[in-house]
């Protein structure tokens, strides 16, 4: 079962998208993993002191994206794929540079040129070997 506990909800986003980036930070971290079993809905509400349509929102918008899979009167288990769970790390990788980018000052044109200069000397090293 996942642990919602080690959650904490702040005000500056709607909090089904803060369960949802949870369920997405664990499986980039590797602490969530394909088979683990969700709260239900009524569970997870009661836990976060928020309105279950909230976590409903929640599940169905992580189910539309494949990361989780629903039965009725079953508990919902994550489904995501290998893939998935690649796609999701390079999101959250990404995430992480462009706030490290912007917290050192960089503009979004700097940024971009200095991604652009390491992508470029990467592919050089790449085609050496």
């Amino acid at each position: 079962m996942i642990h919602f506990e080690e959650m904490k909800l702040d005000e500056n986003s709607p909090i089904y998208l803060q369960i949802i980036d949870f369920i997405k930070g664990g499986l980039a971290a590797g602490t969530i993993v394909y088979g683990d079993e969700l709260p239900s809905r009524r569970m997870l509400s009661a836990l976060l002191g928020i309105n279950p349509n909230t976590v409903q929102k929640a599940y169905a918008m992580l189910e539309a994206e494949a990361l989780i899979r629903s039965h009725t009167g079953a508990k919902s288990c994550i489904s995501a794929s290998p893939q998935k769970i690649a796609e999701i790390k390079a999101e959250e990788g990404g995430r992480r540079a462009v706030q490290t980018l912007k917290a050192a000052g960089y503009s979004k044109a700097e940024a971009i040129a200095m991604i652009e200069r390491y992508w470029d000397a990467e592919d050089r090293r790449e085609s050496e070997t």
